[in-house]
């Protein structure tokens, strides 16, 4: 589908197209994102087998380990007593321990955010400017119940399947990737899940209902129709938002450790609120594309400005003010400063 005329005027007029500028791939890789692609279109979902190193596994294990006892101890000492990491609802688990804002909390994780493959589907499913939606490991502990079916953007009240998004981000692409071909699908975000430890059809394997991405809403699933994505550790798998899944039952005696790295829109609100919950301080230690993707850089065609402005251009200025005027004025209200 054509851009719109007007759309594609602004966008030139005011630099998003150069702005939001992404860097191509070879013609061996966009091969090879087509074919991934072809299968996301088809099911809603792709396994990438082997993404990562077993050393870059076993780093993020033991990082986890050290987040969630810091987390049970700063929870103990608030409350004064600690729940050994139970979750604070149904729907998450409450033998599931979820750490959230992974994007503060370790440059370890930035990798698996960053994966080449996830980002070439990513900028062909969602918009130039796309945002991080929500960053967290999730461990699924023995005798946890399997989780309520459903499908990641539920909560935005457009009837399904999204077909009106697909002329919105038509309109907006700024310039096309390697390959081109119809867009089939249209979603609002897309989501990975990092197998820490392997996936297994006892230990919390996620189930998926294949295909189910391209439902209408008066086609609900049935739990005999979901299977479990089995993958060794190192792997992940790619799906989309409108796929219906589910965090699996942990039948076994053994925890399941995985991290979520959900995207989206960039004209939707995030989940988890990255520009707050990412300290400022820590933004010049973090990959520049990681920081464009928490929300600083500025959407089509001036989604999210300050005063004209990127946000990190006025975060930077914010710094530089509490530098010189230490822990009084006007910021001091910002408890994290």
């Amino acid at each position: 589908m054509e851009p719109p005329k007007l759309n594609r005027t602004v966008n030139a007029e005011v630099g998003a197209d150069r702005r939001l500028a992404t860097s191509g791939t070879s013609s061996q890789d966009s091969d090879r994102h087509k074919a991934l692609i072809d299968q996301v279109n088809e099911e809603g979902y792709v396994v990438l087998h082997n993404a990562f190193s077993q050393s870059e596994i076993n780093e993020a294990k033991d990082e986890i380990l050290r987040l969630s006892k810091q987390q049970q101890a700063d929870e103990k000492s608030r409350a004064g007593t600690s729940e050994g990491g139970r979750g604070r609802n149904t729907f998450e688990g409450i033998n599931t321990e979820r750490i959230y804002a992974l994007a503060n909390k370790s440059r370890v994780f930035d990798k698996f955010a960053l994966h080449p493959d996830v980002l070439a589907l990513n900028d062909h499913f969602l918009e130039r400017g796309y945002l991080l939606n929500s960053f967290q490991s999730i461990n699924i502990k023995p005798g946890e119940k399997p989780q309520t079916l459903h499908f990641d953007d539920g909560y935005i009240t457009v009837p399904r399947p999204h077909t009106p998004f697909g002329a919105v981000r038509q309109s907006l692409l700024l310039s096309q990737p390697a390959y081109s071909y119809p867009r089939t699908t249209y979603t609002s975000w897309q989501a990975i899940m990092v197998a820490v430890d392997s996936y297994t059809s006892t230990n919390g394997a996620t189930v998926i209902v294949p295909r189910s991405h391209t439902w209408g809403a008066d086609r609900l699933p049935d739990r005999s129709e979901a299977v479990h994505v089995e993958m060794p550790a190192g792997s992940m798998f790619y799906f989309l938002s409108t796929l219906w899944h589910g965090g699996g039952a942990n039948t076994s005696s053994r925890d399941r450790v995985a991290l979520t790295v959900q995207y989206c829109q960039p004209w939707i609100r995030q989940l988890e609120n990255q520009m707050i919950a990412v300290e400022w301080d820590k933004l010049d230690d973090m990959p520049p594309r990681l920081v464009d993707m928490l929300g600083y850089k500025v959407g089509a065609p001036f989604i999210g400005h300050v005063n004209g402005h990127s946000p990190r251009v006025a975060v930077s200025h914010m710094l530089r003010k509490r530098q010189r005027e230490g822990r009084d004025g006007m910021i001091k209200t910002d408890p994290r400063l």
